[in-house]
């Protein structure tokens, strides 16, 4: 299963990044490729994203855990009878926060278990992507937040 992580610390307040990364509809600030939120309800929402070939191509998720203490949280990717299922069988993104002097540490990890021949193939092409996502994600974060 091919799992990236990636830390940094942010200078910003825990609770005001709390606000931006528990509200999906903050995504589009900061998440790559995300377009636009669509469908937010108790729980879940759907990603529109756009391709490099401008192309949109919706993914929708739904909230796992989300502490009282507004410390982490994760969303499922819904992958099951979607065009994703082809090559992901589950995508799980994690978010911590924790106060630090100077501001917040913030760490995204993203798990993701792959289908078909691509565990022992595309695994390292899967994680470096992976890779790069979060630290577009962790510059977006840091862009909003001043």
């Amino acid at each position: 299963m091919p799992t990236a992580r990636r830390s940094r610390t942010i200078a910003a307040p825990r609770a005001q990044l709390w606000d931006v990364i528990s509200d999906p509809h903050h995504l589009p600030r900061w998440w790559p490729r995300v377009h636009r939120v669509e469908d937010v309800s108790d729980g879940a929402f759907t990603e529109v994203m756009k391709t490099a070939k401008g192309k949109f191509v919706r993914a929708d998720f739904e909230l796992l855990r989300s502490d009282a203490e507004g410390t982490s949280l994760t969303w499922r990717q819904r992958v099951e009878g979607t065009p994703f299922a082809r090559v992901l069988r589950s995508s799980e993104t994690e978010l911590a926060l924790a106060a630090v002097e100077g501001g917040t540490r913030v760490t995204i990890e993203l798990r993701q278990s792959l289908t078909g021949m691509l565990p022992r193939l595309g695994g390292f092409i899967v994680r470096r992507a992976a890779l790069e996502t979060l630290d577009e994600a962790l510059n977006g974060l840091e862009r909003i937040s001043g």
